[in-house]
């Protein structure tokens, strides 16, 4: 169907007293107000990509996003649960079971503490497991939340409402709400980018970076670390870059027409992006080159140029920050604990998960601090859920120990940005099965990562469908505890 017939179909008299100004004297008023050229309103064409400044005082410019895709088990990581460690074999209380359904785990299991060791960190004194030996040593740079909670129980649904707000698919991502609200501070760079490691796609797949209903140009940019840094940005054989400049130019007058004629932000979208992926084409090469690094850097993070790497990611990610983009998001597949195989044991398979992600994320806090970047930049690690206080149901019989998945409490940790350094915030019960003291809903989580950027979460809203959106949807509040 014709663009402009598909418009005019979908114009109500709702939509025709909100959009003309209120009433045929604001129309009128918009016309004579408009720059006109040989009788025909010119539309100016506004980068949706220009930088804008947040409505409050922001404390962090850059966020960047660990996401631990399959969700790490906390209680063997992060959350010292000594009651739990004296009742292990036990039968699970059936307080705890009633009522509650879980992936892959029915009837009455057993309750497993953690096999690995514990022993309290830095002058914070906050627990952390022999598995994370490098966290170790920034114990007092981290806020803990022990306290979180999800909806969800499912990897994909659990993604989605940690990143868009939302079970279902559909809704922007957090990095799409946060380049609409700030534009991009790098006109030559996305303002929001994505890394993934681990060798599989995250469950909830590019719906966890997608621009949903905002305009395409505010979702996710997918680089990599090996061959080209973003497919399909290279110019094809036979084009040089100044025939690209031409073909773009020609492009742009045509879609400044259609702007003119249509209004339609898609246009002004492709526009950006069109400009974005030319300018793309000198900065992100260099960007995304990590042989330019000392050689004790790439020490430091162990990190081999060429290679696909959480190790390569975080210091992409640093590199990325330097440079002014907004959002990064890494995702690192294989946390996914049942105890289905040796590398799903807590006992023997986690310190082999952990070693490639505790040097990176560490070296990560340490590189941005030594730069005067932490302060600036906030640091998110998390898993979409927790795991169970129990053995998992299918392997309970097995000699590899695994948890299931477990919404109702789990540990996410936070570093700088303007977040409390050395800080442990709230808790679960001395089981770990429920967050008791200062819960933290996804939403919650949500709408102080937007308040240490400067918005009021309430407020950043993109009408759609007749209804104002927001990435909280309709809750959220933010934990004033953990702000410094």
């Amino acid at each position: 169907m014709d663009e402009q017939l598909r418009r005019i179909e979908t114009i109500t008299r709702r939509h025709f007293l909100r959009d003309c100004q209120v009433g045929l004297g604001g129309l009128a008023l918009t016309l004579l107000a408009a720059d006109r050229t040989e009788g025909v309103t010119q539309r100016k064409v506004v980068n949706p990509l220009a930088p804008k400044q947040p409505p409050f005082k922001a404390r962090a410019k850059s966020v960047v996003v660990l996401h631990m895709a399959g969700s790490p088990p906390h209680l063997d990581m992060f959350d010292y649960k000594p009651e739990l460690l004296k009742r292990t074999g036990q039968d699970c209380p059936n307080e705890f079971l009633k009522g509650k359904r879980f992936a892959f785990t029915s009837g009455v299991p057993k309750l497993l503490g953690t096999p690995q060791k514990f022993e309290r960190r830095g002058k914070s004194g906050a627990w952390i497991s022999g598995v994370l030996p490098n966290l170790a040593g920034v114990a007092d740079e981290l806020c803990f939340v022990h306290s979180m909670h999800t909806d969800q129980f499912n990897h994909a649904p659990a993604q989605l409402l940690m990143y868009t707000g939302s079970a279902q698919f559909g809704r922007p991502s957090m990095g799409s709400w946060v380049t609409y609200g700030l534009g991009a501070e790098s006109q030559n760079l996305p303002g929001f980018v994505v890394l993934l490691s681990g060798g599989v796609n995250p469950d909830g797949g590019g719906s966890l970076w997608s621009s949903g209903f905002l305009p395409t140009v505010f979702q996710g940019v997918q680089c990599r670390s090996v061959g080209d840094p973003v497919l399909y940005v290279n110019n094809p054989t036979g084009m040089d870059r100044d025939t690209r400049r031409l073909s773009l130019d020609a492009l742009r007058d045509l879609n400044e027409i259609q702007a003119d004629e249509l209004g339609s932000p898609e246009t002004a979208t492709r526009i950006a992006q069109y400009e974005l992926a030319f300018r793309m084409q000198v900065s992100v090469p260099g960007v995304m080159d990590i042989s330019k690094e000392p050689k004790s850097v790439l020490e430091m993070y162990g990190a081999q140029p060429g290679a696909s790497s959480l190790a390569n990611n975080c210091l992409l990610a640093r590199r990325l920050v330097e440079q002014g983009v907004r959002l990064v998001h890494l995702f690192d597949w294989g946390w996914d604990f049942h105890g289905t195989g040796p590398g799903e044991d807590i006992k023997t398979g986690l310190p082999t998960r952990c070693k490639p992600m505790d040097r990176p994320v560490t070296a990560l806090i340490r590189d941005l601090k030594s730069r005067g970047l932490l302060d600036s930049t906030l640091i998110v690690w998390a898993g979409e859920f927790g795991r169970t206080p129990f053995r998992e149901g299918r392997t309970a019989g097995g000699k590899n120990l695994g948890r299931d998945h477990h919404p109702h409490a789990f540990t996410v940790f936070l570093a700088g940005g303007g977040t409390k350094a050395g800080l442990t915030h709230g808790a679960s019960d001395e089981l770990g099965f429920h967050a008791v003291q200062k819960p933290v809903h996804v939403h919650d989580l949500q709408a102080t990562i937007l308040h240490l950027l400067g918005f009021d979460h309430e407020k950043l809203t993109y009408r759609f469908q007749g209804r104002d959106f927001r990435l909280t949807d309709v809750h959220g509040k933010v934990v004033k505890d953990i702000v410094a």
